[in-house]
Order: structure tokens, then C-alpha cells, then sequence
């Protein structure tokens, strides 16, 4: 089948049935997954998928429906029943397409032929790899939730009423790995994983086991404190988790609904100076990477916080129209869904310091290598959660801390950044370097 004629035609004839407006989302795929245990396949799972998501507008009346059966009989009666509900609908003023029509997008290369033709001894033999790595690196290690590989690769269609008709195809591969270690009387699981739009791009299965085993051996034996303030060292492999809430309070709905602690914050200092933030749809083989957002807008590289100032505020159409504002290219979306305000690769702006650095400066403080639980407020900006790491005394790693809490406000916390490592990995949308705040409060005992 050609997917594009496909996804053009079912655009032409919902116009025919009476829509005012109309949008196919298309996606096509395939997808293998294999995950073992003490050397053994446990699950083994390989599929492809196709759906088709269509959108109609009558008047500002809008319907959606979604499908994964293309037979010409299924998508007719579709078409059909989604106009005659859009005709139904509510009228909202503010539903409509981005008012754009068809644009010169830039080339991306976000596809890896070496991970669509690895055969499946391979991706088997790289999450048993990784497992080994991991009972390798230390006798301690004596049991595993198990490794994993897993690979993708799809092609996504949009095709609107406006002209449009887009396409881009893209890979992502990835490996993780769960050891369980012993010692001290206490048993303490680790987990590392890593990801990548290019098998060249990924780290080691190797690399990931020991990983994943020296943080499951370095929670040996993990003790609370007593509750202080101290200075607190974010890990590179969780320090997503303040950037994650600091995307969800720049939606514009939430800004303009007063549900975000960063509203009216726009041109303000709202952290360190040393704080440069951006969103970049165009990095190449980023695994947020898009030249067109879920509803057809051209996607472009955008400076969030820099030097500590905030810019913009994220919007897709439909907030863009109820706000007075212009789509910032940040619509994602599925087939079997509307679009939503999402990250693309979202991530701190790292520096030239190693890590390690700022913790020979450190002469008491916490190292955080995993935090629990979801005590984060976007509406007031509250910051409290569950944490685990190793407490640094007179500038090394001296013992390991669990079964604290860390705590703050989401703007003192920024404005407290004082370091920002060198070590960022884009392994997700939203992604940080290690990075240091001077203080905060520590609860133990």
C-alpha cells in the first residue's frame, strides 16, 4: 500500500463527506523485544503495527476516531461516522488546524538500516551480554530482575485539508539491565540502560552491565542521616527529574490556567546564570528529533532558559488559538490520540566540568543517584521526594545514603544551581548533565 496516497485520499474524502477541516495521522511500524534472566529467555516479543488517526472539523466542531484496520469498506464507513459526530460537537472556537500550508522541511537522517536488518541472535545475544557484564563485575551480584534489548522502527504520515502531506521515518534501539546485589545483610537492585536512534550511538552491553552492577553494589549498606542542609549533587542518570517538571509548568495551558508556579515569569530570572535550557527538535539523531511536529508544524531548535532568563512557553494549536499565541512546534501525539504540548529533546546545557569535580569541592553533601516517589508540585513549585545515593565527605564518595527525603522549592532550586557537569546523555526527551545546587534540605532521622 502506498501510505501516502492512502492518508491524501482519506483527507479528500472526508472534505467530501462535508468537513470543513481534515487530518490523517499515520504510523506504520515495527518493533522486537527480548528480555532475559540468569542467561535465559524470558520473553521474547516481535510485531509490526499500523494505525491511522483521522480529525475532522465542521465549523469549528471537532471529532476524532482512530483505526487500525485499512480495508476500504472500514475506513469509508470512518470517514462517515467521524463527520456526522464532528457535525454533532459542541462548537469551541478555538479547534482548528495550524494555518500553514505545505513547507521546505530540512533532511533529518533519524533512520539506522543496521538496526532494521540486526537478526534476532543478535539483539538476543546483546541483552545476554549485558547481564554477564553485570555478574562479572562483582561477586556480590548474585541474582537479576534481568536485561533487555529492544529495537523499533516506523514511519509516521500526516496529511491535512491545508496541503499538507509529511512523512519521516526513524530507528531507536536500546539495552538495560536490572542485577540484584548482596552483602551487609541487605540485598539492593541497580538498574542502568541506555538508548539511541543508531546501534553505533548506544553504549556497550557491556558497559551498561557493570554500570548497573556497581549501582546495585554501591547501595550496600545504605544508611539514613540525621536531617541537615547540605549542598546536593543531581546524577546525570536522574536529573531529568527537575527538567521534566519544569517542561510541564511551561505548557501555556497550565501557565495561563494559573496551574504553574513559572507564570508571569517570561523575561524574569528565574535560575542560576549558569542555566542554559533548550529545546531542539533538529539534533541530529536525537531520539526527540522531528522536521514537523504531530500536527504539521516545522519544528526549530529553541533557547528556553538562557542565562537563567526564561524566554517562551510551549503551545500546540488548539492553546496557541485560546491564548492569542503562535504553535511553538511541541504537538505530540500517536495515531489512536489528539495532539498534546510535549518535549522534543529537551535538556540543560551542559558545561566543560567533570562530575567528580564538584564533588572534590564538596566538603559535606548528598549524591543522588536515584529519587522515589512524585511529590513535585507544578502549581506551587514544591519539590519533595524519596532519595538514595552516596553522602560525600571531605570530597569523595564516602558511604551510601537511603531512605531520605530532599526537598526544596523548583525556583530556589534553579537559582541554586552553582555547577553543571559535562556528562549529558540524550537518552530520552528530556535529558541533563550532572549538576550541583548549594543547598538543600535533607531529611533522616
Amino acid at each position: 500500500m502506498d501510505y501516502l496516497e492512502f492518508a491524501r485520499d482519506i483527507v479528500d474524502a472526508a472534505v467530501r463527506a462535508g468537513a470543513h477541516e481534515a487530518e490523517v495521522y499515520l504510523q506504520t511500524g515495527d518493533e522486537f523485544g527480548v528480555s532475559v534472566r540468569m542467561g535465559e529467555i524470558e520473553t521474547i516479543t516481535q510485531a509490526s503495527s499500523k494505525g491511522m488517526g483521522l480529525r475532522v472539523l465542521v465549523d469549528k466542531r471537532m471529532a476524532f476516531a482512530s483505526t487500525t484496520d485499512f480495508d476500504s469498506r472500514v475506513v469509508a464507513e470512518l470517514i462517515k461516522t467521524t463527520v456526522q459526530l464532528a457535525k454533532a460537537a459542541n462548537r469551541d472556537r478555538h479547534n482548528g488546524l495550524p494555518e500553514i500550508g505545505p513547507q521546505v522541511l530540512p533532511h533529518m537522517n533519524l533512520y539506522d538500516s543496521a538496526i532494521a536488518k540486526m537478526p534476532a541472535e543478535q539483539k538476543i545475544g546483546m541483552a545476554k551480554e549485558c547481564e554477564k557484564a553485570a555478574f562479572d563485575y562483582d561477586p556480590r551480584i548474585n541474582n537479576s530482575h534481568g536485561a533487555g534489548f529492544g529495537t523499533h522502527a516506523g514511519t509516521r504520515i500526516l496529511a491535512n485539508s491545508n496541503g499538507i502531506l509529511y512523512s519521516n521515518s526513524g530507528t531507536d534501539c536500546g539495552v538495560s539491565c536490572s542485577p540484584l546485589a548482596e552483602g551487609n545483610g541487605t540485598k539492593q537492585v541497580g538498574s542502568y540502560w541506555s538508548s539511541s536512534r543508531f546501534l553505533s550511538n548506544l553504549d556497550s552491553p557491556a558497559e551498561v552491565g557493570k554500570r548497573a552492577a556497581l549501582d546495585a553494589v554501591r547501595k550496600l549498606g545504605g544508611r539514613k542521616i540525621e536531617t541537615t542542609k547540605a549542598p546536593v549533587v543531581f546524577d546525570n542518570t536522574i536529573a531529568s527529574v527537575l527538567w521534566g517538571a519544569v517542561f510541564s509548568a511551561l505548557e501555556g495551558d497550565n501557565v495561563h490556567r494559573g496551574l504553574s508556579f513559572l507564570k508571569k515569569k517570561l523575561g524574569k530570572q528565574i535560575a542560576s546564570s549558569l542555566v542554559t535550557v533548550i529545546d531542539d527538535p533538529l539534533m541530529p539523531e536525537g531520539l526527540g528529533s522531528m522536521p514537523f511536529d504531530g500536527e504539521g508544524v516545522p519544528t526549530c531548535r529553541k533557547t528556553v532558559i538562557e542565562k537563567g532568563v526564561l524566554n517562551l512557553y510551549f503551545y500546540d494549536t488548539r492553546t496557541a488559538n485560546k491564548y492569542g499565541k503562535k504553535p511553538t512546534g511541541n504537538a505530540r501525539r500517536g495515531y489512536a490520540g489528539l495532539p498534546s504540548v510535549g518535549p522534543m529533546n529537551f535538556y540543560l546545557q551542559p558545561s566543560e566540568t567533570d562530575p567528580m569535580d564538584m564533588v572534590r569541592r564538596i566538603p559535606n553533601g548528598f549524591y543522588v543517584t536515584e529519587t522515589i516517589g512524585h511529590g513535585i508540585s507544578i502549581t506551587t513549585g514544591d519539590f519533595s521526594v524519596g532519595a538514595s545515593g552516596m553522602w560525600i565527605k571531605d570530597g569523595e564518595l564516602a558511604f551510601p545514603v537511603q531512605e531520605v527525603t530532599i526537598a526544596g522549592n523548583m525556583l530556589d532550586m534553579m537559582k541554586g544551581i552553582e555547577e553543571i557537569g559535562s556528562d549529558i546523555r540524550f537518552a530520552s526527551s528530556i535529558v541533563s548533565p550532572t549538576f550541583k545546587i548549594g543547598e538543600m534540605t535533607i531529611s533522616g532521622r
